[in-house]
């Protein structure tokens, strides 16, 4: 299975921040006690691209490419997005279930090598309260800062990746990628994985 390129990265912070035109992410390792312990990568999502490219560098120079995400096709319902290294080596690839995520957001991930595992909203009720909310013709273009957290597993059931999204006006989520069997998923897929959550959700 695959490395990850920080060892020992099981636990980060994405911070979004939101300007005019684009979304940018700041991805922070977070230590033991849950304190931020240095920032890792940096990236930037353009609004109303036409076809989905992010890319994530060492800092918000953006001189030092570590790893990216981009979509196989132009955006549609059931694009998959390809992660690829600092030299566009694939190393995972993730996409929406646009079927099930009707009832409750669904998404797939695997790995290079083989691996996949699926992440669904951990909360059921929450699923079904944003779709009816969004529905309602007098509340649907209300903003609502919705708390949404996704766990994803593998074939075993076992918990690889989870989400978190923390109750404040910017969004900022806990992520953690617990070690199943002393194996990790590659924190640059799990952090593709993280980012996309916030950027491509409501699509």
């Amino acid at each position: 299975m695959s490395t990850p390129a920080v060892p020992g990265l099981e636990r980060f912070r994405v911070r979004q921040r939101v300007t005019l035109m684009v979304n940018r992410y700041e991805i922070h390792h977070v230590d033991a006690s849950g304190r931020e312990a240095g920032l890792v990568a940096f990236a930037e999502q353009k609004r109303f691209a036409f076809k989905e490219q992010v890319t994530f560098f060492t800092d918000d120079t953006r001189s030092v490419p570590l790893f990216g995400f981009k979509a196989r096709q132009r955006i549609d319902l059931g694009a998959t997005y390809d992660v690829t290294d600092a030299a566009g080596a694939p190393i995972g690839w993730f996409r929406k279930d646009f079927g099930r995520s009707l009832v409750s957001s669904t998404w797939h991930l695997g790995t290079a090598d083989g691996f996949q595992g699926t992440g669904t909203e951990r909360n059921a009720t929450v699923a079904i309260l944003r779709r009816v909310w969004d529905f309602l013709p007098f509340l649907g273009d209300v903003w609502v800062p919705w708390i949404f957290h996704f766990d994803f597993r593998g074939p075993d059931g076992s918990l690889v990746l989870s989400s978190s999204r923390k109750p404040q006006l910017r969004d900022v989520y806990e992520v953690e990628v617990p070690a199943v069997g002393g194996w990790r998923l590659d924190w640059r897929v799990a952090a593709a994985m993280a980012v996309a959550l916030d950027a491509l959700q409501g699509r």
